[in-house]
């Protein structure tokens, strides 16, 4: 592709996001010009046309932090390209790796009740559930049921299963959603015992869609 193809703006620049060709983290945001463009298609490091000091600016060329480029998309428009690099050193003149350091809204804040109602939660009890059985936690209900063994893991699932139906025989369904949450507890820490994952069950589940 060509430069001429591209679509540029006023000052005939491109935006580009750069991003971490293995993690694919956004690195930073930056503009190419024509010359920007064609040095880094030359050269395989990325080269951008800094808007501050209106001139080429060959990443990595004072720091030794080179961007090599594994890869280049454009989107649907023809307006924005991604660089995909291997980064070296850091790509923020901060010294940090990448220039989105700073979170302004967490992933809590986003929260609502749908977010929670996925298997993302299912991911991290396992992942609670995991660490009680590598770093037992005195007084854990977790690390008791581990400690009994098997058997009696194996117990509190049956017991949990037989809650269910019979919380299922009542009108509504805000004891089964009480029960099946139990269940779902006690089932992590079979899996966790038996050495399998949550991940697992569910590309089974995806095999019998």
């Amino acid at each position: 592709m060509n430069f001429s193809d591209l679509k540029t703006n006023e000052q005939g620049l491109i935006p580009v996001v750069t991003q971490d060709y293995k993690s694919n983290e956004v690195l930073m945001l930056a503009y190419m010009n024509e010359e920007a463009f064609t040095k880094s298609m030359e050269t395989k490091k990325a080269h951008y046309y800094s808007r501050s000091r209106q001139e080429l600016w060959f990443k990595g060329e004072t720091s030794g932090h080179f961007q090599h480029i594994q890869s280049i998309l454009i989107d649907c428009d023809n307006d924005t390209l991604v660089l995909k690099v291997k980064q070296d050193g850091a790509a923020c003149h901060t010294g940090e790796f990448s220039c989105f350091y700073r979170e302004i809204m967490t992933a809590e804040d986003m929260l609502d009740v749908q977010d929670l109602v996925t298997s993302k939660v299912l991911e991290e009890v396992y992942q609670v559930v995991l660490d009680r059985k590598n770093n037992p936690k005195e007084g854990s209900y977790t690390n008791y049921l581990f400690d009994k063994g098997i058997d009696k893991i194996l117990k509190k699932v049956g017991e949990e299963t037989a809650e269910v139906i019979i919380g299922a025989k009542n009108e509504g369904c805000e004891e089964i959603i009480y029960e099946i949450s139990d269940l779902l507890y006690h089932l992590t820490v079979l899996i966790v015992d038996k050495g399998a994952t949550w991940d697992e069950i569910f590309k089974e589940l995806g095999k019998r869609r």
